[in-house]
């Protein structure tokens, strides 16, 4: 590790054990009263009817699903409209009901319409008996009028977060203007709305349809700023909000992926311990520096002869770093990755090894009928670049790629790449909604210390704009999400304590490692893990 990487880490470090010990210290919780919310008495207005079949393996726990027809533009409501797919599963015990509980996977680009049949299977059944899960897919994702720029999956995969292209930055930046211009060409009339505000705008007009006067909700990743924003236009219909794995509101959204750089400095060698601690199956070296050296070995050999598959994909330099720092998200990904490496290190000519190595860390994603393949890309970038205004300077951008590969070579070029927002041809239809401390203390967020896409110290500065509205769960673990995806007892039921009694900590709090299980009314299985794998790769720039 050079020194001037091994400076910004320590930098980074030091920040973290600086906020730490603000927030730990006597850790004191307060309980509310956790009454039922009011529903109106017109309520349920919505036709419930069937849903699309569940995916295999998956139970349909009786969810119900809807369409709502929202303004496509809130500054003219009478205006075009937008199809709106929203879900739900009631409560399991309805002398408990508490009210809704609107759940958001992250993203942008992410799909919700099946979040309560899947959170059915991670939620504590305390919350499962309060709440009625709803589910939706954002403006332009999924079921929800569906964005498309008409790339072939490939195109997609390598816009969403952009890859280096062989030729250097230039082709690079081609490659992302050409991806603008065909999403102008595409969607244009419809891309200036899809847009974060107006996804929460749409959050409350499903809370109208539904009848009630207040809604709780549970967001992961980008879904945390989703969260804030509409706790930010709307914060007297909030009952009790979860952000996990918050990003910074000050960071759109360039800033948030530059983070990646020193983010995954600071998580990689949790992965680095798992591959020396068992140099006896995988073989990749008995120390942490034996496996950065590996790292690096891979690195440059994919960048020097990338690998062409019997089906002619291509498995290049730009793609396994991304598939790392995806990796990095949940440490039992671990087993998966590191036969790869071993591969990739030994046998980098076996091609049918390679790919199916390849295939079962990162399995292919399943097509959704009547879904463009590109949707998750397209979608993602339309709110990325319709959130704020990006700078348009491809020099700044070659610059900042530069230097942050080289502060950060495992990842910094992954996360400062130029993006389509740079030749984006619309202006945003608005400014980013501030984020503020003011309304009511209902905001619970919870992080992992060593959070690779949401790194801790840029969590802090959500912390910071939301100032008494919120508190700070901080979680001594690896990885990217927390509540009921990661074996911390102190996390887990700290969270559902706050959704199901309404105990909102006085101060922030400090989860140490835990090596042990999830709380006993959480349940460990196959489908379970296949669950969290398939959030958490709606949590993925993919």
């Amino acid at each position: 590790m050079n020194a001037v990487k091994m400076s910004n880490v320590i930098i980074r470090a030091w920040i973290i054990r600086t906020a730490l010990f603000l927030v730990v210290g006597v850790i004191m919780t307060v309980s509310v009263h956790a009454q039922a919310i009011h529903t109106d008495a017109n309520a349920d207005l919505i036709k419930w009817g069937a849903c699309p079949p569940p995916p295999d393996g998956l139970p349909n726990a009786g969810q119900q699903c809807s369409t709502l027809s929202l303004p496509l533009d809130y500054r003219a409501s009478n205006g075009q409209t937008i199809n709106i797919a929203i879900s739900r599963i009631k409560a399991a015990s309805p002398s408990l009901r508490r009210g809704v509980l609107l759940l958001n996977p992250g993203g942008p680009g992410g799909v919700g319409l099946d979040l309560p049949r899947e959170f059915t299977i991670l939620l504590p059944q305390t919350v499962l008996d309060r709440y009625d899960l709803i589910g939706f897919d954002p403006r332009g994702v999924g079921r929800s009028a569906p964005l498309t720029c008409g790339l072939t999956p490939a195109e997609a995969i390598e816009a969403y977060a952009p890859l280096e292209q062989p030729g250097g930055f230039s082709a690079t930046a081609a490659f992302v203007h050409n991806v603008a211009d065909d999403c102008t060409a595409s969607t244009g009339a419809v891309l200036p709305f899809i847009t974060t505000a107006n996804t929460a705008r749409n959050m409350d007009q499903i809370r109208q349809a539904l009848g009630e006067s207040k809604i709780s909700y549970l967001g992961y990743s980008y879904g945390t700023y989703l969260g804030a924003v509409y706790s930010s236009l709307f914060p007297s219909h909030t009952d009790k909000v979860v952000l996990d794995s918050s990003v910074n509101p000050s960071w759109l959204w360039r800033g948030q992926f530059r983070e990646w750089g020193p983010g995954g400095e600071l998580r990689f060698p949790d992965f680095a311990n798992f591959a020396a601690a068992n140099d006896g199956t995988y073989h990749l070296g008995q120390t942490p520096a034996q496996i950065y050296d590996v790292y690096f070995q891979l690195i440059n050999s994919l960048y020097k002869s990338p690998i062409t598959f019997p089906d002619g994909t291509v498995f290049n330099a730009p793609m396994f770093r991304e598939l790392l720092f995806g990796v990095l998200y949940d440490d039992s990904d671990f087993p998966a990755l590191a036969p790869l490496w071993w591969i990739l290190k030994d046998s980098p000519g076996d091609t049918a090894a390679v790919q199916h190595a390849l295939q079962t860390v990162d399995p292919p994603s399943p097509s959704v009928p009547g879904v463009p393949s590109d949707n998750a890309a397209t979608s993602g970038v339309a709110v990325l670049c319709g959130d704020i205004a990006w700078s348009h300077s491809i020099d700044q951008y070659q610059a900042e790629f530069n230097a942050d590969s080289l502060l950060f070579p495992l990842f910094g070029a992954l996360g400062s790449n130029i993006w389509s927002c740079a030749f984006w041809p619309n202006h945003p239809i608005e400014p980013p909604v501030p984020i503020t401390s003011k309304g009511p203390s209902n905001i619970l967020m919870v992080l992992n210390i060593r959070d690779p896409a949401a790194p801790y110290w840029g969590a802090l500065g959500m912390r910071a704009a939301l100032g008494q509205r919120s508190r700070i769960v901080s979680v001594d673990q690896g990885g990217h999400g927390v509540y009921a995806f990661k074996p911390n007892v102190c996390a887990n039921d700290t969270m559902t304590a706050f959704l199901v009694n309404g105990v909102f900590p006085n101060n922030d709090t400090f989860c140490p490692a835990e090596s042990g299980s999830t709380s006993s009314e959480t349940l460990n299985s196959q489908t379970k893990e296949r669950v969290i794998k398939e959030l958490l790769r709606q949590m993925k720039f993919k």
